[in-house]
């Protein structure tokens, strides 16, 4: 499940898009798998996206399609195929055709949302406001669908967090959500209060409720990363290494994305680089690789580690190594012909 990353690695985008969309507003207005669905579940693509296969997917996806053009949940991995290469329009395309297909899929409606997000970051102020409206409406008709769908509640929580109110945006509607899950997933609802508390400035009340999501949690590794980009947030380095190191070995079981999800902070904080290249590493080799990490993106992150570190050779070859599970990733292929032209 992704509730947690929901709440931390797709923050930034979030805010993001928001701001984006808010700029165009007169100044007094200003202020990143889920829960698969039966019919969903058996689809090979899902294990194909799962490990990073990226080109792989869309081949087996395309023939589903041609087979089958009527079948919602091909549809729907096809625009998450899009959406992790970070190619929106095709994504956009198949997501809005996969819910005219099955409208009462809250999962389908919940991938829709995030990819309306994901176009808001890459257009103008004006059109982001609207994108932002769709995203907002899929995400609520997502929870409306399925109010157990926890994923759906936190991306839906993290944007009235975020949004102004002329948006539709609301602290108290995002404190309902927190409610709502407050008896079933209390982690969550912690989370939740912590980026409100944020939002608020309120930094005490936040490292407060990550901390309290921790203990909810029973101590999971994803809930100490929570914690450890708050840290990063505040400039607090100490406190963000010690939290990713407990994220790093925390004995609760946890998605190897975990692993993942440390190296791309420890490298965007520039801090112990040989620890983000050792759990990208124990990324790479493990058995349960998440689609909301995919192995091409490890590879180039672990290209951008060596090369940081000043091993050229060594970056190149995950480059090219992200690039045979999916060729279009254009970071990597940028990244890739810089390296071949010096």
């Amino acid at each position: 499940m992704l509730t947690i990353r929901s709440l931390t690695l797709r923050t930034l985008t979030l805010t993001c898009f928001l701001c984006c969309a808010t700029s165009s507003l007169p100044a007094q207005t200003k202020s990143k798998p889920s829960k698969i669905e039966p019919e969903a579940r058996s689809n090979p693509a899902q294990a194909l996206l799962a490990s990073g296969h990226l080109d792989e997917a869309f081949t087996l996806l395309q023939k589903q399609i041609a087979a089958s053009p009527n079948d919602a949940a091909a549809f729907n991995y096809l625009a998450r195929a899009h959406y992790a290469e970070d190619n929106t329009d095709p994504a956009i395309k198949a997501g809005e055709h996969s819910v005219e297909l099955a409208p009462n899929n809250s999962l389908f409606h919940l991938w829709l949302g995030r990819i309306y997000g994901q176009k808001a970051e890459k257009v103008n102020a004006f059109r982001a406001a609207g994108f932002a409206g769709k995203c907002r409406d899929q995400f609520e008709r997502a929870v409306q669908l399925d109010p157990n769908n926890l994923d759906a509640r936190a991306d839906l929580a993290e944007f009235y967090t975020e949004a102004p109110g002329i948006m539709g945006g609301g602290k108290d509607k995002a404190r309902a959500q927190a409610e709502a899950v407050a008896s079933t997933a209390p982690a969550v609802a912690h989370l939740i209060r912590a980026k409100i508390a944020e939002k608020d400035k309120d930094f005490a009340q936040a490292e407060k409720e990550y901390k309290a999501a921790i203990d909810a949690s029973g101590g999971k590794a994803e809930q100490w990363l929570s914690l450890a980009n708050f840290y990063q947030g505040q400039h607090r380095k100490e406190d963000m290494l010690s939290a990713v190191n407990k994220a790093a070995i925390a004995p609760q079981p946890k998605s190897a994305a975990v692993l993942f999800d440390a190296a791309s902070l420890l490298f965007q904080a520039n801090q112990n680089i040989a620890l983000a290249a050792k759990l990208d590493n124990e990324y790479l080799t493990a058995k349960d690789k998440s689609e909301e990490a995919p192995a091409f993106k490890a590879h180039f992150l672990m290209g951008q580690i060596l090369q940081r570190q000043g091993d050229s050779s060594g970056a190149v070859k995950q480059y090219e190594a992200a690039l045979a599970l999916a060729r279009d990733f254009a970071p990597a292929r940028d990244a890739l012909s810089s390296k071949l032209q010096k």
